[in-house]
């Protein structure tokens, strides 16, 4: 992706739990939460790229813009899926919940690349030695080359 003054490549792994770990997720409500994934994500210039999820927990692979504000994201993306399935499901998340419950307040987020942690790590060990000769760095849309060159691909 790109924007007027930077090109990125910003993906993150999001999980979040139901609350008490309760086996509320149907295939139904999964659907439904791919779906509200998506347009929240979307109304933040981010993009959905994978979904999946079992009973209890769902997993998120999310394209994301520099510039916005991780934790406010993370909150959103859960409040408004929450408050869109509580009204939608209310009768079955009513077998599990007697207050207005949906999500665990805890949530794991991490960051994923093209290029692995151990090729990134070797490449800014080598900025400034003579091994930075042998050393490049490909990021899907982005190369940066053995000069310090950027490719847009």
């Amino acid at each position: 992706m790109s924007a007027s003054h930077a090109v990125y490549s910003l993906r993150l792994h999001i999980v979040f739990v139901t609350k008490y770990r309760r086996k509320t997720l149907t295939s139904e409500l999964l659907a439904a939460l791919r779906e509200a994934f998506a347009e929240i994500l979307n109304d933040w210039r981010c993009t959905l790229i994978e979904f999946g999820g079992e009973a209890d927990h769902v997993h998120l692979l999310v394209g994301i813009h520099p510039a916005l504000n991780l934790s406010t994201l993370i909150n959103n993306l859960k409040s408004a899926s929450a408050r869109r399935m509580r009204n939608r499901f209310a009768d079955h998340l009513a077998k599990f919940y007697w207050k207005p419950y949906f999500w665990h307040r805890a949530y794991y987020v991490g960051s994923v690349g093209e290029a692995s942690l151990e090729t990134v790590k070797r490449y800014v060990e080598a900025q400034g030695t003579q091994e930075k000769l042998d050393v490049s760095l490909n990021c899907g849309h982005l190369e940066l080359r053995q000069d310090d060159t950027i490719i847009l691909n």
